[in-house]
């Protein structure tokens, strides 16, 4: 089986990927890595915190790599200090870089470019999946997550802290991406098939900071 590192950014999609990848069988995800703003030591745009995540990647029966970034961080700074993260997979004889992106092709054509020439592969397991038909089998499948950080210039603000759930689903406005893939939102997954138990977390005070609204979970 090809060893596997998983990008994890905390949410939903992540965690799904995580969960397909060990249903096929034919790779082995040895490892998670993490982008923490140093600043704040937090899921960089997710804004989780670093206790958090160290839990959620015990849950998952997985080594974390927590890779700090500046803040601000240029892409200059952000590509050399990623170079390690590819170096080290390498190092740990992974074959693939998993990423769970389901439809921009400027993302998915920028980590194919990051990869080229370092020995490692990029796949994307949920890509071009319908984003409507893949949430509702998430939450079908028992995946529970808490909205962490949501844009008010696409989605009321209101929605953070709130469980991504069919009555979420139902609530969406038109425009707005089941999955949050445009950046309308995102999520920290605390239960689901990919856990070996779920996260005990609520949520704490909501704030709005660089014209986001976010929700920290405890």
């Amino acid at each position: 089986m090809k060893k596997v590192w998983l990008s994890w950014s905390s949410g939903k999609d992540s965690a799904w990927t995580l969960h397909q990848l060990r249903q096929q069988g034919n790779y082995q995800v040895t490892g998670l890595f993490t982008t923490l703003n140093q600043v704040f030591d937090r899921v960089a745009i997710h804004a989780v915190r670093r206790s958090l995540l160290k839990k959620q990647a015990r849950a998952a029966g997985l080594p974390l790599r927590l890779i700090s970034l500046p803040w601000p961080c240029s892409n200059a700074q952000y590509e050399g200090i990623m170079e390690e993260t590819w170096l080290a997979a390498v190092d740990s004889r992974a074959t693939v870089i998993a990423f769970g992106d389901l439809f921009l092709n400027d993302i998915r054509e920028y980590r194919v470019k990051q990869l080229k020439d370092t020995g490692l592969e990029p796949i994307f397991p949920l890509w071009n999946l319908s984003t409507s038909a893949l949430a509702e089998e998430m939450i079908d499948s028992g995946v529970r997550a808490k909205l962490t950080c949501v844009d008010p210039k696409q989605l009321d603000g209101g929605f953070a802290g709130r469980d991504f759930d069919l009555s979420l689903l139902a609530e969406l406005p038109p425009g707005v991406d089941p999955c949050g893939e445009n950046g309308e939102f995102h999520s920290f997954a605390y239960q689901g098939p990919m856990f070996h138990h779920p996260l005990e977390v609520r949520v704490g005070e909501i704030v709005k900071r660089d014209g986001f609204v976010f929700a920290d979970l405890v």
